[in-house]
């Protein structure tokens, strides 16, 4: 913890960040509730779009702030924010048990492999999607500074769709060589 603490001040000491990543990160770092600059208006735009969702949302296409424009980067970056406001808790909850499937599934695959590289792969690829459903959600619900991570399988965007689908093939690959069956002849 105090080596991150050092680090992340070493960063911004020797301004290591372009100037807008410094300003996401000092702006998460106020701890405030109300973002007033330019850089806190995706959060808080972000929090009053799930706050208007509730617990069963305002209906496909029917979210205020989105529909309005009021929450920027809705189809990439704050697409989870699109769901909170339409979807509400229940239809988050179900996008992250879909996920979590997903992720489970990939777990399970890499516990099956024959091959230490096949396993890790497949922990790689759950590694990787982990950390962007957490930074995704959590930037949208204010826990964690903006980065543009795009939320797995929901974001759009081509490269990072081709960059998931490569690696579900890959774990999918992992999948049919630990289940094939062995040829017994040399």
């Amino acid at each position: 913890m105090v080596s991150g603490v050092g680090f992340g001040a070493a960063i911004l000491k020797f301004h290591l960040l372009k100037p807008y990543q410094e300003a996401r990160l000092t702006e998460f770092l106020k701890h405030s509730s109300v973002h007033t600059s330019s850089t806190g208006y995706n959060v808080q735009q972000a929090l009053v779009a799930n706050a208007h969702g509730g617990l069963l949302g305002r209906g496909l296409f029917a979210g205020s702030q989105t529909q309005g424009q009021f929450v920027p980067e809705q189809k990439t970056d704050f697409v989870f924010t699109v769901a909170g406001e339409e979807l509400g808790f229940v239809g988050c909850a179900v996008i992250i048990l879909l996920l979590g499937i997903v992720l489970w599934r990939a777990l399970s695959i890499a516990q099956h492999s024959e091959d230490r590289f096949g396993t890790l792969v497949c922990v790689g690829v759950v590694i990787w999607f982990t950390f962007q459903i957490l930074i995704n959600v959590g930037m949208t619900l204010g826990i964690m500074p903006i980065t543009g991570l795009p939320l797995p399988f929901i974001s759009y965007g081509g490269t990072a769709m081709f960059a998931n689908l490569v690696a579900v093939g890959l774990v999918e690959n992992v999948r049919l060589r630990s289940a094939a069956p062995r040829s017994t002849l040399t």
